[in-house]
């Protein structure tokens, strides 16, 4: 039924105005708006839509993963953005957020609206 149909995820912020700078601004991709809706142009041709909601609860799961070929460039460049990344008690990171235990290295940060979003390197 689908087979031929371009489809596109998307996810809920809070904040738009937020989300647009920091999408744009901080991570450096492409966004437009239309109708109060945003939509990022990410490489490849991919679009991933995002909508305001006003009782937005933040994903518990990582929404977005950027691939990169050198992660420890990647986690130096955004922290010198402003994104914190994150620490979770259940995965051993070192001091920069980056997980090296298995699969490819990994850190998390999050988006204004606490959206979990990823770095990741294959090995």
């Amino acid at each position: 039924m689908f087979g031929d149909t371009k489809a596109f995820s998307g996810f809920a912020v809070d904040d738009m105005e937020k989300a647009k700078k920091f999408y744009g601004d901080v991570l450096g991709l492409k966004v437009t708006e239309e109708h109060g809706l945003a939509m990022l142009h990410l490489a490849g041709g991919t679009n991933v839509l995002i909508y305001p909601k006003p009782s937005h609860t933040p994903a518990s799961f990582t929404i977005l993963n950027f691939p990169v070929d050198d992660i420890e460039t990647a986690v130096d460049e955004l922290t010198r953005r402003g994104v914190r990344f994150e620490r979770y008690e259940s995965m051993k990171t070192d001091e920069k957020g980056i997980f090296r235990e298995g699969g490819p290295l990994i850190a998390w940060f999050r988006d204004p609206a606490g959206n979990v979003l990823s770095v990741l390197q294959e090995r």
